[in-house]
């Protein structure tokens, strides 16, 4: 690389949300990151890091989980090292997925839904998820290594009405 500016670092994604009522069945939100090779950009990634996880070279990893949205401050929180990250990744995506139980769940039915993406302290994204209201899963943002080398961040809200598996395979490929 030519330039002493290298993009994008470290970035840091939380999530936070409010339990459901005691008589309802609890609300499970998951960060989830997809990985895809330069060659091959748009598709199914080349792997997910998401339920408890982290990627097989250590770069994105997920720090924090729940499964009841209980407790204080972020629910979830993943780390992602874009300096660390092998040449032959471009495109990482991060959305967030809701576990669907017996009754179908959006994010307009889960309350105080928030997430932020943000680069040491400078907040890159922040959303509530109120655009996909009627969503189950959504895209939050990309991030696309340049010509140079660089990473950069683009917003990329963007709602899907499917289960986690199926969100993991779809959330990389091109709008129709």
């Amino acid at each position: 690389m030519s330039s002493l500016n290298k993009g994008i670092g470290k970035v840091l994604v939380t999530l936070k949300w409010d339990p459901s009522s005691f008589d309802e069945p609890d609300h499970d939100l998951d960060l989830v990151a997809g990985t895809f090779t330069a060659d091959a950009p748009y598709g199914e990634p080349e792997y997910l890091v998401h339920f408890d996880s982290r990627s097989p070279d250590g770069t994105i990893t997920l720090n924090r989980e729940s499964k009841t949205g209980q407790g204080f401050g972020s629910d979830e929180m993943m780390t992602l090292e874009f300096d660390r990250l092998s040449e032959t990744y471009g495109r990482v995506i991060v959305g967030v997925v809701i576990q669907q139980g017996e009754d179908r769940k959006t994010f307009g039915d889960v309350a105080n839904t928030e997430v932020w993406i943000s680069e040491e302290q400078q907040e890159l994204c922040q959303s509530d998820f109120s655009e996909v209201a009627e969503a189950t899963a959504a895209t939050i943002g990309e991030f696309v290594r340049k010509e140079t080398g660089e990473w950069e961040f683009q917003p990329y809200l963007r709602g899907f009405d499917a289960d986690p598996e199926t969100f993991g395979q779809t959330m990389g490929y091109a709008p129709a």
